[in-house]
């Protein structure tokens, strides 16, 4: 498909650069009138995580994945998830293992690459309720691993899968993790990496002689993090490895339903590999908008209780952007 040219007006003039379009929507929106109801969902493994409903009854369902320690209430989740029941759809909100207020029972936590765990929430849904129509959501982390699954399952995906939606995706992970090194984005460095460690220490702990908390002496950069703990808490062999098999780009040639990527270019948290250009203008179902701005994850739209991209991801989901 041919690249989409952006429609976004731009955020509100006081959000002037990438960082304050990222940082000041997650401290300053409030969005209302959501209710989730809560079910807890147990793994094939004996592991559970928490689903978070919106169910009126209708035909058509969204399944929401956030992204790196986010969660069913952030503000973009809770934004997505008023705009698409207030317009015919129920509305799956799922939280990633150790994500939901409390920790997961298995040495494992969650990652860009999961795709199983998303896969169980899909199948779970269509065996106990009668959906027509699926559209699959993901922020940040959460956009990556639809990709990923749209692309490994491809023609074999349930049929009712019609399309997705991946917003602020880092889909080439080896590339968008070297930018948490420069000293510009040390804040969200700093933040991902103590929320982080806070769930290794009670992983460490829950499973003693599994993991050496003594080599975060030894992190200097993001990589050496996702080496010495990253990989191995999620069953990689190293960065590398967890890298190219987390990286949704390797996968996405695949995707056989349409799909919408939306990267903002001064995305702080994103590279330009993220954003696979020479991918989509050549490929069926590949849908790629690249505005000038928006940040990551934000897209505020001055005036609007809904964001650009809540409202994209909408409109994409009721087949009204055909490039």
């Amino acid at each position: 498909m041919p690249l989409l040219k952006s429609v976004y007006s731009g955020s509100p003039a006081y959000l002037y650069n990438g960082h304050l379009q990222t940082i000041i929507p997650s401290l300053t929106r409030n969005v209302t009138g959501v209710t989730y109801e809560r079910e807890r969902l147990t793994l094939a493994d004996g592991d559970f995580i928490d689903l978070d409903w919106i169910d009126a009854g209708k035909k058509r369902l969204v399944i929401l994945t956030h992204g790196l320690e986010g969660d069913s209430r952030r503000q973009y989740m809770l934004g997505t998830a008023r705009l698409f029941s207030r317009h015919g759809f129920d509305v799956l909100a799922w939280n990633c293992r150790s994500c939901s207020g409390e920790m997961n029972r298995a040495f494992r936590l969650y990652n860009h690459g999961e795709i199983g765990d998303i896969g169980e929430v899909i199948n779970h849904a269509l065996r106990t309720k009668s959906y027509e129509e699926i559209v699959l959501v993901g922020y940040s982390m959460g956009g990556n691993i639809i990709l990923k699954y749209l692309g490994v399952h491809a023609k074999h995906a349930p049929d009712v899968i019609k399309r997705g939606v991946a917003i602020s995706a880092p889909t080439d992970l080896g590339a968008s993790a070297a930018l948490l090194d420069r000293t510009s984005n040390r804040f969200y460095r700093n933040r991902f990496m103590k929320k982080l460690i806070t769930k290794l220490n009670q992983k460490a702990d829950l499973f003693p002689g599994r993991l050496d908390m003594t080599k975060l002496k030894q992190v200097k950069q993001w990589r050496d993090f996702d080496d010495f703990f990253s990989a191995p808490v999620n069953g990689y062999h190293d960065a590398n490895d967890f890298y190219n098999q987390a990286s949704a780009v390797n996968y996405m040639a695949d995707i056989t339903v349409p799909a919408l990527l939306l990267n903002a270019k001064n995305d702080p948290l994103l590279s330009p590999e993220c954003s696979p250009g020479w991918l989509a203008e050549n490929h069926p179902s590949i849908f790629l908008e690249t505005p000038a701005t928006g940040g990551h994850v934000g897209f505020m739209v001055a005036n609007d209780i809904y964001t650009y991209a809540e409202r994209r991801a909408l409109a994409f989901a009721e087949g009204t952007i055909d490039g």
